[in-house]
């Protein structure tokens, strides 16, 4: 077995340096740090830990450091990245995932520093090159954020 994906009970586990094989974000850009319980084609959980050494903590905000709330939608987004190149195999790896729609965002409570986000992402449909997908970011328990979305996968 390959030593940077390892099984769980519920499915592989994927770190960081296997990530970033298999899709092009990089610091500061990368929100996703692992990836837990993938199981390919139906959903998986991608771990976010949030340090105060984020450089969006800079400016949002010196006084009350607040996760951005885009951020957390973009750390579902390559969490749903990461199943859908585990999906879809090698051929897939690197290619850019782009936004095309965001639905019912709700934002339940901030994401502050110390907080290990974990995103549950499950795969609704794809079609073509075009995958929807359901995702809550969660602290423990506690539901911080929720959001329907899609996205298209193309080459770079």
């Amino acid at each position: 077995m390959d030593s940077m994906v390892n099984e769980t009970e519920t499915g592989k586990a994927i770190d960081i340096n296997r990530i970033m094989e298999m899709i092009p974000h990089r610091y500061p850009f990368l929100m996703v740090d692992k990836v837990i319980g993938i199981i390919p084609n139906v959903s998986a959980i991608g771990i976010k830990n949030v340090t105060i050494n984020e450089p969006f903590f800079q400016g949002h905000f010196p006084q009350r450091p607040v996760m951005p709330g885009v951020l957390i939608i973009e750390s579902m987004a390559q969490t749903a990245a990461v199943l859908v190149v585990e999906t879809l195999g090698p051929s897939a790896e690197g290619k850019l995932v782009y936004f095309m729609s965001v639905d019912s965002a709700r934002f339940r409570k901030p994401v502050g520093p110390g907080d290990q986000l974990s995103v549950h992402v499950f795969k609704e449909r794809s079609r073509g090159n075009v995958w929807k997908f359901r995702a809550e970011a969660k602290v423990g328990e506690t539901l911080m954020a929720e959001a329907t979305y899609a996205a298209m996968i193309l080459d770079n």
